[in-house]
């Protein structure tokens, strides 16, 4: 079974949207065995939606359309669909009266054209929407099967999982299951990775493995079918050893989690401390690892140091420090780090000094990273990364190598 997903919305062409349905989407396909080959944008235009259609039928066994469902005239998908499949929009008076409701409820009066919304094509399967007014549809015209979703991610997600998902289950004649894993890697590039696992991924078939790379991580993306789930997980389980052998120094966690999430673990774990002082990332540490819930028990506080008069004032830097090796520099980092622990009483401290650019600074390019690290009855320690891409991506990495370097340092480890 293959899929197409079509996006309607000149929203989305003109890039004040992000399509994270087409992401959502082909997320839960994969889980249900279906191959999705294309994703396709198409603006509010009924010739450009036909054409666009048309190709999908002669490609896509199911073609799922987000979008175009609303009650204003742009909104033209179920139309268009209907008029090429020869059908006619009739009234589902269940979602008519959803509609009715939801204004009495809001006591909202209702205009005429929110009657659009109840339309549905004649012989498809209607979707309900909880979280809206629109509802989907599902339907099977010639050689295709058609499905029809809300643009809105609040309505199309809950609808697909509850209502849509069901509708295609068993569509591919397999009872197969699909078990997926994510293997989760940092400080180390795609093509690097790739490179050392190119046989693996060359001789794939079942498990499959994908490759993503995204804000200087790598992912791996395991999926194995079977009709066993333990087989499949045994299937998934082979493989990730031998990935493991090869680059296994570079994995840091499964699926959804991240190195902040793995550090707040760590620190958990071991009933320990933390505090930052932060110059070239401006607070970004401290920001992402707040943002986790439960962080009022590992982080003591810290101190945004942007300029020297900071560093000196706020974090107690000696003068001679800066003034003799310069505020980015390892002598620098080391006193931050030591400093924002003993003023907060942590038993870590970390700091981040560097240059961001575009600038070079004290004969520094951009992308020169010092960071500074402190564990209560060791040494302290700095390390130095040459990063490249913009001033976002440097400190965005800057934040992640924080994380790992005191990760390794807690694990009794050393990679870079």
């Amino acid at each position: 079974m293959n899929a197409e997903i079509i996006a309607v919305g000149t929203e989305l062409l003109l890039g004040q949207i992000v399509n994270t349905n087409a992401r959502f989407l082909s997320r839960q396909l994969a889980d249900l065995g279906i191959n999705v080959f294309y994703h396709t944008v198409v603006g509010d235009n009924p010739d450009r939606l036909k054409s666009a259609m048309e190709i999908a039928r002669e490609r896509a066994n199911l073609i799922i359309f987000t979008g175009g469902l609303g009650p204003t005239k742009d909104d033209l998908t179920k139309d268009t669909i209907a008029g090429q499949l020869g059908k006619q929009l009739v009234l589902d008076e269940e979602a008519m009266r959803s509609i009715e409701l939801y204004f009495e409820k809001t006591n909202r009066v209702m205009t005429k054209n929110n009657r659009k919304q109840a339309l549905v094509i004649e012989g498809s399967t209607v979707l309900k929407n909880e979280h809206g007014m629109a509802p989907g549809m599902f339907l099977t015209a010639a050689d295709n099967k058609f499905m029809l979703l809300p643009g809105p991610p609040s309505e199309m997600e809950p609808m697909f999982l509850k209502y849509g998902q069901p509708a295609l289950e068993g569509m591919t004649g397999k009872q197969s299951k699909i078990e997926s894993r994510v293997l989760r890697f940092f400080g180390i590039g795609e093509a690097a990775l790739e490179s050392e696992i190119e046989d693996l991924i060359d001789q794939q078939s079942n498990p499959t493995i994908a490759p993503l790379a995204g804000d200087g991580e790598v992912t791996l993306r395991l999926t194995a079918r079977d009709d066993s789930k333990d087989t499949a997980q045994a299937l998934i389980d082979k493989v990730e050893a031998e990935i493991m052998d090869r680059v296994g120094e570079y994995f840091y966690g499964y699926d959804e989690t991240s190195l902040m999430i793995e550090l707040s673990k760590l620190l958990r774990n071991k009933n320990l401390t933390l505090s930052a002082a932060e110059s070239l990332t401006g607070g970004m540490f401290q920001q992402e690892l707040t943002s986790i819930s439960g962080a009022s028990s590992l982080f003591k506080g810290g101190l945004v140091c942007y300029s020297n008069e900071a560093k000196i004032g706020l974090v107690k830097v000696n003068p001679e420090t800066i003034e003799k090796y310069g505020a980015v520099s390892g002598e620098c980092a080391e006193e931050l780090a030591m400093n924002a622990a003993a003023l907060t009483n942590s038993d870590i401290g970390i700091s981040f000094t560097g240059v961001a650019g575009p600038d070079s600074l004290e004969g520094h390019p951009p992308g020169t990273v010092f960071i500074g690290l402190l564990v209560k009855g060791q040494p302290v320690h700095s390390e130095k990364l040459s990063l490249s891409g913009s001033r976002t991506d440097i400190r965005k990495r800057a934040v992640k190598f924080g994380c790992q370097i005191i990760i390794n340092r807690l694990s009794g480890t050393r990679k870079q």
